[in-house]
């Protein structure tokens, strides 16, 4: 009699999970992963933070410091600006249109540039992180 009080106890734990409240999750999982293949030239977010962005005069104008993403694209890259040793800064949002970033095979080393002064990023409207 015990061996069956016993037997039932631990199936009735295991059952337990199945009846736990439904989980809710966002976003629907594909039925199969897709896999790619990835080249050494090839963009990464993390070569891209913390890249130095110059203009056409050699002068560093900001750090790529985020991306946004919105519908699976970079929809801005946000660009640190002014101040010294973080004292001081801003933060810009610029269109990746506007940032033309390259792989430098011979030095092989990524590099950013745009047409613009510190002047104009300084007077861009700032962005600020949403909370």
């Amino acid at each position: 009699m015990k061996k069956i009080a016993l037997i039932t106890a631990s199936l009735a734990m295991l059952a337990a999970p199945a009846f736990a409240e439904d989980v809710k999750t966002t976003g629907t999982a594909p039925a199969e992963a897709k896999f790619s293949t990835v080249q050494k030239d090839e963009m990464f977010s993390s070569k891209l933070k913390g890249l130095n962005v110059y203009n056409r005069k050699d002068e560093s104008v900001g750090e790529i410091t985020d991306l946004a993403i919105k519908n699976h694209q970079v929809d801005a890259l946000i660009l640190s600006v002014g101040g010294f040793l973080g004292m001081g800064e801003r933060y810009v949002a610029v269109s990746p249109s506007s940032v033309n970033v390259r792989y430098d095979a011979k030095n092989d080393k990524w590099l950013a540039s745009m047409n613009t002064t510190k002047e104009a990023l300084k007077a861009a409207p700032e962005f600020k992180y949403p909370k």
